[in-house]
């Protein structure tokens, strides 16, 4: 299994050097040169199988040589060990329809512990290996944060820093990152949106000199090793439900598209998914490009639904670079007009294109509390501003197929979101047991200004040598 990157000017690798790398040396973002598929026999296959094994079965077929079957198995069924439902992603039937699939199950309680508790011991291992270390900088709009320091944190192999924008995160959000006393994990609340913060980031790599001194990579889901984790729960749900003998919707809340782009991905293994409906807030970005054709990037306004407060889905260039029939030169057209003007167009017919698959839906803050407190009323279900929003898109746009079905991705647990949920049904939701007395735990962050060079030095000067 070799990986090419979207703007095709960097060195085609290996699994276990894309997972260390991150982000390409061109900017660009690393995919499979060629997606590996199942056929409709080993799909049906996984059905009654448990989550541990449906994830090797999907996941061996993107690591090549990069590990043993053994060892793959042995990091896998240590990963989901630390999810608290034995289904590791249960499902609940909220309608004739349509599922819920519960996704906040991990120990930071968001979706992202799928592809983090993968994610860190697989660091650990390669590096081990490799005899190296590094130094890992995440940008986070609320739950990617967390589930990166809670997979790395005191690995001696990894440093990370974690960029979150000060003052736009929940309060569980930021206290889950803050309050984790490990000497290899560092917070830095920046000055800016979650755009600033990615930007930062991909700043850091665009510095060959930095990036190369201090070993740079990422867990962001430019990394691809987060989105192939990610694909699991996909195909998990898929032949739960029925598939392949079953079409399947999925709608996801989503900003930065990683998520959803794993749904596709699933398809492009042989998953019969006929549509997948990309949540919005104010911040619609993914929703008006389905609408017109045209990605357009506006001011990030804050919302109830913070961690789709994004106006740059960094994981669609991926997309783009798929539907382009795999043209770099195409892609990096595009980023740079996207870089210049803040806007680029796709043509006419590769818009219509997606529109067979993609579909799009928004709600204003006022709009995602009234879904609170309806889906409360009428399922029974307690659920965070993301998941509201989520079902409803699943609502209105979700299922083609009569025969089929509709899955909401269920992305973090109500208590990650205290004030909206009780605003909307009354209920205060509690954090579980384990984190209880997470308000009573002592911060540690530090502060930054929306500027490369300060991070740069705070960065070499928290890094272990």
């Amino acid at each position: 299994m070799r990986y090419v990157s979207t703007r095709g000017n960097a060195p085609i690798l290996g699994f276990d050097e894309v997972v260390l790398t991150g982000l390409a040396a061109d900017g660009g973002l690393y995919v499979p040169e060629a997606w590996p598929s199942l056929d409709e026999d080993e799909w049906r296959d996984l059905r009654g199988r448990s989550h541990a094994e449906v994830a090797h079965r999907i996941i061996r077929r993107f690591v090549g040589a990069a590990l043993t079957e053994d060892e793959l198995a042995d990091l896998l069924e240590a990963a989901y060990a630390r999810f608290d439902h034995p289904a590791v992603a249960p499902l609940h039937q909220i309608g004739p329809h349509d599922w819920l699939m519960e996704l906040f199950h991990g120990p930071t309680l968001a979706f992202k512990d799928h592809a983090m508790q993968v994610l860190g011991p697989l660091f650990e291992l390669l590096l081990t290996r490799a005899g190296r270390r590094v130094t890992i900088v995440a940008a986070t709009s609320g739950d990617t944060g967390s589930a990166a320091i809670e997979a790395c944190r005191d690995r001696d192999a990894i440093d990370v820093f974690v960029l979150h924008p000060k003052g736009r995160v929940s309060e569980v959000q930021r206290r889950q990152m803050t309050t984790v006393d490990a000497p290899n994990v560092h917070n830095i609340a920046v000055n800016g949106t979650f755009d600033d913060c990615q930007t930062l980031v991909k700043s850091l790599f665009a510095d060959a000199d930095f990036r190369d001194d201090v070993g740079l990579s990422a867990v962001n889901s430019i990394n691809w090793a987060r989105i192939v984790a990610q694909v699991v729960y996909y195909a998990w749900a898929g032949v739960a439900l029925g598939a392949p003998d079953r079409s399947l919707g999925f709608s996801v809340p989503t900003g930065n598209f990683g998520n959803v782009f794993a749904g596709y991905v699933a398809r492009q293994m042989g998953l019969p998914v006929d549509r997948l409906v990309i949540g919005s807030n104010r911040n619609d970005i993914l929703t008006r490009f389905l609408e017109t054709g045209t990605m357009s990037q506006e001011t990030v306004v804050p919302t109830l639904s913070p961690s789709m407060d994004i106006q740059i889905s960094s994981n669609f260039e991926r997309l783009l670079y798929d539907i382009h029939g795999r043209d770099a030169a195409e892609v990096r057209a595009a980023m740079q007009q996207f870089r210049q003007s803040g806007a680029y167009d796709i043509p006419d017919d590769l818009h219509q294109e997606l529109l067979g698959l993609f579909r799009g839906h928004r709600l204003t803050d006022e709009e995602t509390t009234e879904a609170i407190r309806v889906i409360h009323q009428t399922t029974g279900e307690l659920v965070d501003p993301h998941t509201a929003i989520g079902i409803v898109a699943g609502q209105v746009a979700g299922r083609r197929d009569e025969g089929g079905v509709t899955v909401s991705l269920a992305t973090a647990h109500p208590a990650k979101f205290p004030d909206a949920v009780e605003r909307a049904t009354g209920i205060r939701p509690p954090l579980p047991a384990r984190l209880a007395d997470l308000y009573d735990r002592s911060e540690r962050m530090v502060e930054a200004p929306n500027d490369t060079r300060a991070l740069q030095a705070i960065v070499r000067e928290g890094l272990r040598r």
